[in-house]
């Protein structure tokens, strides 16, 4: 692992901010008071959907307690969840009901 001076730190951080900052201003400040195209308002009703997903299958797939390698029950409880979700519509349903099942297919399969 290499070591950075104060300076290219401060400079990378700062830079990073301004473009946080420059992306955000963009669009609350700059587009607030406009409405936004039917088209564009339709792809970002998907991104919250998109979110989940893309946090879970990492762990679904390479989960850390088994140093990384595919485990039955972790995968047997994310399409349980799948299942679940797909056919109740309810999210809350789905998690819950994918925790349970990791929890009791870890208890069982060991």
């Amino acid at each position: 692992m290499s070591q950075f001076d104060s300076l290219t730190l401060w400079t990378v951080i700062l830079g990073l901010a301004l473009g946080s900052f420059t992306l955000r201003f963009a669009f609350l400040a700059l587009m607030g008071d406009r409405a936004l195209p039917a088209w564009l308002m339709r792809h970002l009703r998907y991104t919250a959907v998109a979110i989940l997903p893309a946090l879970v299958t990492p762990l679904v797939v390479w989960p850390s307690a088994t140093n990384g390698s595919l485990s039955l029950p972790h995968l047997a409880a994310a399409l349980i969840a799948l299942a679940v979700g797909y056919l109740s519509k309810n999210i809350f349903a789905a998690m819950g009901t994918g925790a349970l099942a990791l929890y009791g297919l870890t208890v069982l399969i060991g």
